[in-house]
């Protein structure tokens, strides 16, 4: 007996040519469609699609009410559509700059508030409004992150946070670089911007520069070039405090020195206190990464939601991941506020074809194994899916990797795919909280900005409850994407109030910084 295809799958628009399993079909199974019927002569899995109607040899395969592909041969209605039968190929973007700027939302039925940190008016107000209270220990070369890992290490060993029920603690930021690069070039400076991002989170009350005293990149370059001023603990500025392994005589002494630095500036991090703040001061970053065939369908617009609902508070919210948004910029470019700004976005996606270039590289060469088996075939496909997370807002700025992020509304900055140095540039640019959606079960946490967890599909949100916040696999038993993206949204600002996240209580973070390395080594 045929069976409607929404037993068992979503066919998202009505120009589309495939359906997408909401979870395993037998084979067998026979669908009523259009006036017919077909039947799958093999399984499918959760999140992949198969054919709804007959699709001849070079013809578009249609999702989303987009292009993702052509047929690769004839696909009978039923038949697996996947890597085996699609080819990504090119076609002709339109990028109607500015042409579908969406109206501005209404005022919201009422102004959010969370329970946040607010630095004073000593800082800009992107680094002002906190969700957490971190001192950074903040390593400039890989040749001093283990000492700055040491230091942070031993004023946790001592119990020196005891005292301090105000701190959420103190966190070494180290990475692989801080030298063997063009002195002064674009790594240097891209470098030194998302150290200083760090330095001046919202989410970082003080922090304490180690270096080693040969390296490339200077403490004393970082402060001057980013204009790094003191904290302000005591509402007075002066230079941040930098230690040299060199200087202070090794490794030793320099713990000993950055365990009293970090000893004296506790009771004034202790100090600062949650007091009530309007959501218009969370900066949203967002992300996803083990994404599957269902991101697109259940966590990704659903976050999309959220992020609409952040804008509508007058908050901010950042789309990164340059590398899957290729192939539906041409979306976000019609949304843009101006035609200065979709051209901005343009040029990034013309700067990366010819960075992959370089290396006999692809931006398709996309999407990663584990996003294959879990269902998606082209970068086109993943890209679509991608942008859902930001919502259906102008598009009112483009940053490069790590700037910071002062415009209100829906923003893009220019990062990586890859969900570390991906994230690593966004919470640079100041995000405060961030919403991280998986399909196939990323532990992904971001210290000092907390990461809330979205799992695609029930399954997966089970079997790993325990870091997963979220469970967007709703969506496929007839939950709506709106109420999710309530729910995202109230999450959020439950944690930027100061509710633990899964990734949070793991204790994961730190050693996820990671710092985007454009050029060569050298």
């Amino acid at each position: 007996m045929a069976v409607p295809i929404s037993e068992f799958a979503v066919h998202l628009r009505p120009q589309d040519n495939v359906a997408v399993a909401r979870k395993p079909i037998p084979s067998g199974t026979t669908f009523a469609f259009d006036g017919g019927t077909f039947t799958l002569a093999k399984g499918i899995g959760m999140g992949h699609k198969f054919a709804v109607v007959p699709i001849k040899e070079g013809d578009p395969i249609h999702k989303y009410g987009q292009v993702i592909g052509f047929a690769g041969r004839n696909v009978a209605p039923g038949e697996h559509v996947h890597v085996h039968n699609v080819t990504a190929g090119a076609f002709e973007r339109d990028y109607a700059y500015a042409s579908q700027i969406p109206a501005p939302l209404p005022p919201p039925a009422e102004y959010r508030t969370f329970m946040g940190f607010d630095r004073g008016e000593g800082r800009a107000p992107h680094q002002r409004y906190g969700t957490r209270n971190y001192l950074a220990v903040i390593s400039t070369v890989n040749c001093s992150a283990s000492t700055s890992k040491y230091i942070a290490d031993r004023v946790r060993a001592l119990g020196l946070l005891k005292d301090y029920p105000n701190v959420d603690g103190v966190i070494a930021i180290v990475h692989r670089q801080g030298c063997g690069m063009q002195f002064d070039g674009p790594d240097h400076q891209q470098l030194d911007r998302t150290l200083a991002g760090f330095a001046r989170h919202p989410n970082v009350a003080a922090y304490l520069l180690v270096g080693l005293g040969c390296e490339i990149v200077q403490a004393s370059h970082l402060i001057e070039n980013e204009k790094l001023n003191l904290l302000q603990l005591d509402g007075k500025k002066g230079t941040p405090l930098a230690l040299s392994i060199q200087e202070c005589g090794g490794i030793g002494k320099t713990v000993e020195a950055g365990v009293q630095a970090v000893a004296e500036m506790l009771p004034r991090v202790n100090d600062v206190r949650r007091v009530q703040l309007p959501a218009k001061h969370l900066i949203l970053g967002t992300n996803c990464g083990g994404s599957d065939g269902n991101s697109g369908v259940t966590a990704n617009p659903a976050l999309g939601v959220a992020s609409d609902m952040m804008v509508q508070q007058g908050g901010t919210s950042v789309l990164g991941e340059t590398t899957e948004i290729y192939g539906a910029e041409h979306i976000l470019t019609r949304r843009a506020v101006s035609k200065e700004v979709g051209e901005k976005l343009v040029e990034r996606i013309k700067w990366w074809e010819w960075y992959t270039s370089m290396f006999g590289a692809e931006i398709n060469n996309n999407p990663s194994p584990g996003n294959k088996e879990g269902g998606l075939t082209t970068i086109y496909e993943k890209s679509l899916g991608a942008i859902a997370k930001a919502g259906g807002t102008a598009m009112v700025d483009v940053y490069r990797y790590a700037e910071p992020v002062t415009a209100k509304g829906f923003v893009v900055m220019d990062t990586p795919g890859y969900d570390p140095v991906s994230m690593t540039g966004i919470v640079a640019g100041g995000a405060n909280v961030c919403v991280f959606t998986t399909g196939r079960g990323s532990v992904f946490g971001c210290k000092p900005a907390p990461c809330v967890k979205v799992a695609t599909n029930t399954p997966l949100y089970t079997h790993m409850i325990g870091d997963m916040d979220i469970d967007a696999g709703k969506v496929l038993t007839g939950v709506s994407v709106e109420a999710v993206g309530q729910e995202i949204f109230e999450k959020v600002l439950s944690v930027a109030s100061g509710e633990k996240t899964k990734s949070e209580l793991n204790g994961v973070g730190e050693e996820e910084f990671a710092p985007w390395s454009i050029g060569p080594t050298l």
